[in-house]
């Protein structure tokens, strides 16, 4: 492996991993900062939706087009970002949760409620389920940031933030259940393994054939996967947890933020 794929795969394994930082903040934090969160989530989506539209699915149609055709190309770009949506959305429908595991709770106190069994089956599940979700989220920050080193920052950037909830999401529930602080962090923390798993299978499976055309492809299948995920996961759950515009604000923040980067850095 050469310097920039190991970089990708760090960046990745980081991202994933701070699924733990969001375990520490719940099972620690005696009172969770929720403006805090809803402002950071809204950041994260605004990074990504920023860099999806202006830099992925941009990017994509122009080396697709390039290879096929203004037309074809267009096409092809197009049929790759919902190809994207539709990806995320059947991953969503097939994994079924009796409790949304992207549904945030904090623990304010208690004793940790020991023996609760089924609360540590909603924990598990939220992990299986969350693991699952960030397979293609593993594969959207690798191939992000082996293409453009900036652009991939960025994104595993937003992708560690988006990640945090997802680990306080698993946590509760399980240290509910069993009363270990270690068990739900440990849990939670390698829920996020399956990003580097899927950015290393990705790595694995497209190397032969990665050409401008398929990376064209990739980029606008990403667009569309994190388009999804911030509208469906982050923009909610901001708002949910918002006591006045920090959603709002940390939304074009994180925009703006990402607007700046890509201008500064070329």
């Amino acid at each position: 492996m050469d310097a920039a794929v190991l970089l990708a795969l760090g960046l990745t394994t980081l991202a994933g991993l701070s699924t733990g930082i969001g375990s520490l903040f719940a099972l620690f934090a005696r009172r969770s900062n929720v403006a805090l969160l809803s402002a950071a989530l809204g950041f994260s989506a605004g990074v990504m939706i920023y860099v999806s539209f202006v830099e992925l699915l941009a990017g994509g149609q122009a080396l697709l087009q390039g290879n096929y055709g203004e037309t074809l190309g267009g096409w092809l770009a197009a049929a790759g970002f919902f190809g994207g949506v539709l990806l995320i959305l059947v991953i969503d429908l097939l994994v079924p949760a009796h409790h949304n595991p992207h549904q945030v709770q904090f623990i304010d106190g208690g004793d940790g409620g020991a023996g609760l069994q089924p609360l540590h089956r909603v924990g598990l599940l939220s992990a299986l389920a969350i693991g699952i979700h960030n397979f293609p989220e593993g594969i959207a920050t690798f191939m992000a940031v082996l293409a453009d080193p900036v652009v991939g920052v960025s994104i595993a950037i937003a992708i560690a933030l988006h990640n945090i909830p997802e680990g306080i999401s698993i946590a509760v529930p399980v240290y509910y259940a069993s009363g270990s602080r270690r068990r739900a962090f440990w849990i939670s923390l390698l829920s996020g393994l399956a990003e580097p798993v899927g950015a290393f299978l990705a790595y694995l499976l497209l190397r032969p054939y990665l050409d401008n055309g398929l990376l064209g492809l990739v980029f606008a299948v990403v667009a569309g996967i994190m388009v999804f995920i911030s509208l469906d996961q982050l923009i909610p759950n901001a708002k949910k947890y918002d006591t006045g515009h920090n959603a709002v604000y940390g939304l074009i923040a994180g925009m703006a933020v990402m607007a700046l980067t890509l201008l500064l850095l070329r």
